[in-house]
């Protein structure tokens, strides 16, 4: 049984724990405001991008399918899989893996490269999987020259013909306590089958629909990935702040039942005490 200086150690130790704890979820509730407001805003943005380009296409020669749509015999497919730089946020990074290590699986006749944004994910990738290349630095300064960037260089590898699918994997924020992790395909990007004006309305469009294509396409990607990635930011302060709730709690918890366990041990020692004062005081009232 551990002695009383040893449980008040403890019990310091754990109230140490749990004023970090606090503080991580305050910084993270912080924060969660600016990243949810971002992804919100974000959100209709991306959703009419898509609309638009579906309205647009939906009138145009399927002859002049744009090259990001063109479906191929799948080969070789890439995932960019999207996570954080840190920890302490439950099972926010260890359900990507999870996910990622699930489509290798089910992927497994096909060659598979990942490009991993955020380092737990490249960490849990770099040593027995194939990396395209490390996208970590992206949090440096995200915003969405530098996501465009990156996006650019797998827009330009399917082009060319090195990947026939791409796919992103990411905590979609749906609120602070729920991230639902979502796999989508970011190319080729899907186009209606229907071919058929959705709308009766004759558009005139300038310069024309294949270079108004031309220019929404590279840019919805873009957008798609950056949306992925701003779900993701918004996903790790809401798991965050959960866990660091929960971790607080279960200290508090802890530190109870040892003050407890202390004043017992502490009373039995007091009592312990007594009985022996007062035995002496017999023993030579005896003597």
């Amino acid at each position: 049984m551990a002695n009383l200086k040893e449980i008040r150690g403890r019990i310091t130790s754990i109230s140490s724990t749990m004023q970090i704890t606090r503080a991580m979820k305050m910084v993270s509730a912080a924060k969660l405001k600016k990243a949810q407001d971002a992804i919100v805003m974000l959100r209709p943005y991306s959703e009419k991008l898509q609309e638009l380009i579906q309205n647009v296409n939906s009138s145009s020669d399927p002859d002049q399918i744009s090259v990001y749509a063109q479906k191929r015999e799948v080969k070789r497919i890439l995932f960019i899989a999207v996570t954080s730089n840190r920890g302490l946020a439950g099972a926010f990074n260890s359900s990507i893996v999870k996910e990622l290590n699930l489509q290798f699986q089910n992927n497994s006749q096909y060659e598979i490269e990942v490009l991993p944004i955020g380092k737990k994910v490249y960490d849990a990738v770099r040593r027995n999987r194939s990396v395209y290349t490390n996208g970590s630095s992206v949090y440096d300064n995200l915003n969405f020259d530098t996501v465009a960037h990156i996006t650019e260089g797998v827009m330009t590898s399917f082009r060319e013909g090195k990947f026939d699918e791409v796919y992103v994997i990411y905590n979609k924020f749906v609120n602070a306590a729920t991230q639902e992790v979502t796999t989508e395909k970011l190319l080729p990007i899907s186009m209606p089958e229907n071919t058929e004006p959705q709308v009766e309305t004759d558009y005139i469009f300038e310069p024309n629909r294949a270079e108004i294509l031309d220019n929404l396409i590279p840019k919805s990607i873009k957008t798609q990935v950056f949306k992925s990635i701003l779900d993701s930011v918004a996903s790790e302060h809401g798991a965050r702040m959960t866990a660091m709730h929960k971790a607080t709690d279960n200290a508090e918890a802890l530190r109870n039942d040892l003050k407890i366990f202390y004043n017992k041990a502490r009373q039995a020692a007091i009592t312990n005490e007594i009985l022996e004062i007062v035995s002496g005081a017999e023993a030579l009232k005896n003597s």
